[in-house]
C-alpha cells in the first residue's frame, strides 16, 4: 500500500506516523481553522477511540514540527491550520466567528514594516481582521 501525502509529510518532518497523527492532520487538512473539540469529534469518526490527551499530545507535536500552526484571535477559543511558513493573515467574522486566509497585505513577508523594531529581527507579523462574513452581512442588512 502506497503512503498518503500526509505520511510522507509526517516522516519527512521526523515524526513517527501513528493512526492519532494521521488522523488528526487528515482533519486538518479537510477542515482549516479548526478548534480543538471539533477536531476530536471528527477524529473519533474517522479513527475510532482517540483520547482528549491523545488528541493535544498530537497537536503539540504536530505544532512543534512546524506542520500545524495554532491561532488564537482574541476572545475565541485556539484553532489550527495546516497552511504554514508563508505568513498569511486571518480575517474573523466578528458575529459567527468564521475564519477565512488572507494572504499577504502588501509586499514581501513580513508584510508590514514595523516603526520600531526594538533591536528584534522581525521575520513574520501577524495580523487579524476583523469585519461581518457575506452571510452575517446580509442577515445584518435584512
Amino acid at each position: 500500500m502506497p503512503e498518503s501525502a500526509v505520511e510522507v509529510q509526517l516522516r519527512e518532518s521526523g515524526l513517527r506516523v501513528t493512526r492519532q497523527r494521521v488522523a488528526v492532520l487528515t482533519v486538518l487538512h479537510d477542515h482549516p481553522h479548526t478548534d480543538t473539540d471539533t477536531i476530536i469529534r471528527r477524529v473519533r469518526e474517522v479513527a475510532g477511540d482517540v483520547s482528549h490527551q491523545a488528541v493535544y499530545d498530537v497537536l503539540r507535536a504536530l505544532t512543534d514540527a512546524g506542520l500545524v500552526r495554532r491561532i488564537q484571535p482574541t476572545g475565541s477559543v485556539a484553532r489550527y491550520e495546516v497552511r504554514v511558513g508563508d505568513n498569511h493573515h486571518h480575517v474573523v467574522c466578528r458575529s459567527c466567528a468564521a475564519i477565512a486566509d488572507v494572504d499577504c497585505a502588501v509586499g514581501e513577508a513580513p508584510c508590514l514594516t514595523a516603526s520600531d523594531t526594538h533591536g528584534f529581527r522581525i521575520d513574520q507579523a501577524e495580523v487579524t481582521y476583523w469585519g461581518l462574513c457575506p452571510a452575517c452581512a446580509a442577515a445584518a442588512a435584512s
